[in-house]
């Protein structure tokens, strides 16, 4: 076995070990490389199920959290998805494999021309990233089928809430402090909302405005 074909099977199994069961998730995973995702002294460090320091003081999440992330999204093959939080683009990427199309929003400008040169050179032409404040969201594409946010707000914020389909799912980070935070799942219905806690995470706190970079 090669060393590249031992080093997938173990990032395989890492996956499976933490709970990404879901078949078309763990394909999307094995087909996008997060290699291509993580530049710089971190590159050798991209296989390993940890975050990773990327530019404008954010990261990249482990392989394990964006897995399960996009499992809980239970997206479909027809679905339209929004992305707050850019970053390096290897989430977006991953919903890419999963979706019909793809929105990607971040405030840092530096992030989103680095992550659309990856975009196009893996020939992932079903990824649209925008530079924004991502706690408005996308109204003029709205509304959407999925909505994932990689940052962490107090709420979800109505924006968003506002921007997903009856029947659409939204899975974010909540909470008051960058120590505690639970990932939970709000699936919009005719009447309301349901939220249903899913696991505990850390992410970078959602900000408004746009970065400086």
């Amino acid at each position: 076995m090669s060393d590249e074909a031992e080093r997938q099977m173990q990032f395989l199994y890492a996956l499976r070990s933490r709970g990404v069961t879901e078949a078309r998730v763990l394909q999307a995973m094995e087909k996008i490389d997060r290699g291509a995702f993580v530049r710089g002294i971190f590159s050798e460090r991209a296989y390993e199920d940890m975050p990773l320091p990327i530019p404008c003081g954010q990261t990249i999440s482990q392989p394990s959290v964006v897995g399960l992330m996009s499992q809980a999204l239970r997206v479909n093959p027809r679905d339209k998805v929004l992305e707050i939080g850019t970053g390096s683009g290897y989430q977006a990427a991953i919903l890419g494999q999963l979706a019909r199309r793809v929105y990607t929003i971040d405030r840092h400008r530096r992030l989103v021309a680095a992550a659309q040169e990856v975009f196009t050179a893996l020939g992932l032409a079903n990824i649209t990233a925008f530079v924004a404040d991502g706690s408005h969201g996308l109204p003029d594409h709205a509304p959407f089928d999925r909505i994932l946010v990689t940052a962490a707000a107090e709420d979800p914020p109505g924006p968003l809430l506002a921007q997903l389909k009856i029947g659409g799912i939204m899975i974010l980070p909540v909470g008051q402090s960058d120590t505690v935070q639970t990932l939970i799942r709000v699936t919009r219905h005719e009447t309301g909302y349901d939220y249903e806690e899913l696991r505990q995470v850390r992410f970078v706190p959602l900000l408004e405005g746009l970065g400086q970079d």
